[in-house]
């Protein structure tokens, strides 16, 4: 490791790179850090611990919602942005014709679409919690041009992160968006630390041993879990042509375990957060709408309710992000087409049937993972009474973390390689 480490720094380019998305993250933690005014800092932790889907929304954003900073909003709107034009890329006939045949320059075009979408989603998404702060008590009542301003500095904020990454992208290693949500989560690290010091009792050691280990599993099955794939053996007919022999080869389809990656997780935090927000409009109207916004408040208060429903959603959207995007159809269509076949199966409907089959079987064991790791912060919380350390013991948090080292490894190994290659 500190082999690479020194190898880095001794090729220039590399060195450029790696202290270039060093100073891009350290931008954004200082932006993370600077508060808007009018904020009331301990009830907004009453408010995180009373609502504990914005919690899990704050460990997305990086830590910056419960900051109350210039970057709240991190770049979940970015994110919901770019997870919706991924859906209608596949449900609208123009989207998918311009993916598809316009090659990488209808992906740019894709892709500036779901930045036009970010600043809407922006907007409602600050709008809202804004209005939910001030209902709380968590900021002062806003007059009209204070709010719009305050709506506007937060939906900048996230434009300007959402440049920021593809700034890294684009001049840096690894992809920009998941680096700054990985330097927002690890940066609860040091202020955990000093709280577990701070509030140490002699006589919590086993739970804090207990702590230790469910992490280390957690983190461990998480690096397990994503990288399992289920092989499906395909080989080629041999085709002659002349005095030569085409095709014949064996190779695979790789089945990932946990296709969908964290994206059932945002869903599922943005579902769940959804009815809050709602509530919070209309919890001071009287009669009917006032009763249905109290019992919508006090049933997603219910931390049974909020956890039922959260391994719920996540097992769904799992299932439902999967169908979308991977087509068992398409595969066996370009299967048929290139020669291939699965042994012992038929071409044509009869592999897209056991390639359906064995994907579902599959998305079972990985869905009731992803939805076990989702809800693991409250369990390990229930199990140790320890409360610290959890942007190591949630599922999205930890998927991030685990995903954004390997994916960043992988590229450093790439580079290194590449020029070990151009000496020899």
């Amino acid at each position: 490791m500190f082999k690479k480490i020194s190898q880095i720094f001794k090729i220039p380019d590399l060195r450029k790179r790696v202290l270039f998305v060093l100073g891009v993250l350290g931008i954004f933690r200082v932006m993370a850090s600077i508060p808007m005014p009018g904020m009331d800092r301990e009830s907004l932790q009453e408010f995180f611990a009373r609502f504990e889907m914005f919690e899990f929304a704050n460990l997305l954003t990086g830590g910056t919602l419960d900051r109350f900073s210039i970057v709240m909003l991190g770049l979940g709107p970015y994110i919901t942005a770019v997870i919706i034009m991924q859906l209608l890329t596949m449900v609208i006939p123009q989207l998918e014709r311009l993916q598809k045949e316009e090659g990488a320059a209808g992906r740019q075009k894709i892709n500036q679409y779901g930045r036009y979408l970010t600043v809407p989603f922006a907007i409602l998404q600050s709008f809202g919690m804004l209005t939910l702060f001030q209902r709380e008590g968590v900021i002062a009542p806003l007059g009209g041009i204070t709010l719009l301003s305050t709506i506007l500095t937060v939906t900048a904020g996230t434009l300007f992160l959402m440049w920021l990454g593809e700034l890294i992208s684009e001049k840096g290693i690894g992809n920009g968006v998941s680096l700054l949500i990985f330097a927002g989560i690890i940066s609860d690290l040091p202020t955990n630390l000093l709280q577990a010091i701070a509030g140490w009792d002699p006589t919590q050691v086993l739970s804090y041993l207990l702590l230790l280990i469910l992490i280390v599993l957690i983190i461990a099955s998480v690096v397990m879990v994503n990288e399992a794939r289920r092989n499906i053996p395909v080989s080629y007919a041999k085709r002659v042509k002349g005095r030569k022999v085409y095709g014949g080869a064996s190779t695979f389809i790789p089945l990932s375990v946990n296709p969908a990656g964290v994206i059932p997780i945002i869903f599922a935090i943005s579902i769940l957060s959804l009815p809050a927000m709602i509530s919070g409009f209309l919890l001071g109207s009287e009669g009917f709408v006032g009763n249905i916004a109290q019992f919508i408040e006090d049933l997603f208060s219910n931390p049974w309710f909020q956890g039922t429903a959260y391994f719920l959603l996540v097992c769904a959207f799992t299932y439902f992000y999967t169908a979308v995007t991977f087509d068992p159809k398409t595969v066996s269509d370009n299967l048929k087409k290139m020669g291939g076949f699965v042994p012992g199966i038929r071409p044509g409907r009869s592999t897209k049937d056991y390639i359906h089959f064995i994907l579902n079987r599959v998305l079972l064991v990985g869905a009731l993972f992803l939805a076990t790791i989702a809800v693991m912060p409250s369990i390990v919380a229930g199990l140790t009474g320890v409360s610290t350390f959890q942007f190591l013991m949630g599922g999205a948090s930890a998927l991030i973390i685990v995903s954004v080292v390997l994916e960043t490894m992988r590229q450093i190994n790439a580079q290194l390689q590449m020029r070990e290659y151009e000496k020899i």
